[in-house]
């Protein structure tokens, strides 16, 4: 008879890594949906912000890509300048959304509710702050520069451009790992509010958790949220849920207040020899 050993972790999480946008500041993540609408619109191309959202979560070079590539874009590019978009058109974009980008961040950096409380709960248990983000590191520059002055500062962060390539791919999230001294990454949980960010907690073998109510996916300022028809709100929020774990989240949750509880599971799950 043969045996084949395997190693189980079975201590507790040793760290989180938060995504920014519409999970720990710009409750609904407007910042790059508007910028990205604008900056259509002054090629006289119309773009709804619900086609702006669509590719949240990957870098923004890559977003600006994935909304030229949608065939009815495609379609007006091609009525308005008589032919299909290519490279320097891209280049172009993007050139044109970073200045704007940074512009308006300062406008939408406030933190989320519960998000100061929940990370300073997740310290003194002894887990350690990272993040990653489709922004670039000048962008990124004005949020944390924003975030720090309302008492929320990560121990390490790191930005789609630092990166071979930004999401889905693991990069950022194991880039963190390294730069926070933290492993195995079983004993690692990344958090956000889009499917690119949950197929990074994946790719990086981390426990992926997705964030409803602020998210993209919801789109709604947390005035709106709290003025909504209840019974209409849930059954956004139940869709948003029901897309999350479809695409492989481990937990998904209303609010990042529920993180801890979320945590205590993980631990109990990691002690029983569980990896995500």
């Amino acid at each position: 008879m043969e045996y084949k050993f395997c190693r189980k972790y079975t201590g507790e999480v040793k760290a989180v890594i938060f995504d920014w946008a519409g999970t720990t500041v710009d409750y609904g993540c407007f910042a790059p949906a508007v910028v990205f609408v604008e900056v259509f619109k002054i090629r006289n191309i119309e773009i709804t912000i619900e086609q702006a959202r669509i590719p949240m979560g990957i870098a923004k070079r890559d977003h600006i890509k994935e909304i030229l590539n949608m065939s009815d874009v495609a379609e007006k590019w091609q009525s308005v300048y008589g032919r299909s978009w290519n490279e320097n058109d891209l280049d172009e974009l993007y050139a044109d959304f970073i200045p704007r980008q940074i512009g308006i961040l300062s406008e939408y950096s406030e933190l989320i509710p519960g998000v100061k409380e929940t990370v300073d709960e997740l310290r003194k248990a002894g887990i350690k702050i990272g993040s990653t983000t489709g922004y670039n590191t000048d962008m990124t520059a004005v949020v944390i520069a924003e975030s720090k002055k309302q008492g929320f500062l990560p121990d390490s962060i790191v930005c789609a451009n630092e990166v071979p390539a930004g999401r889905p791919a693991p990069w950022m999230a194991l880039q963190n790992t390294a730069n926070l001294g933290v492993y195995p990454l079983e004993s690692i949980v990344k958090i956000g509010d889009t499917i690119p960010d949950i197929e990074e907690g994946l790719n990086a073998s981390m426990w992926s958790i997705g964030v409803v109510t602020s998210s993209n996916e919801m789109g709604m300022t947390i005035e709106e949220v709290n003025a909504a028809d209840p019974i209409s709100l849930e059954k956004k929020k139940e869709k948003i849920r029901n897309k999350f774990l479809n695409s492989g989240a481990h937990y998904v949750i209303d609010s990042i207040t529920e993180l801890p509880v979320i945590i205590e599971d993980i631990n109990y799950r990691l002690r029983n020899g569980e990896k995500p």
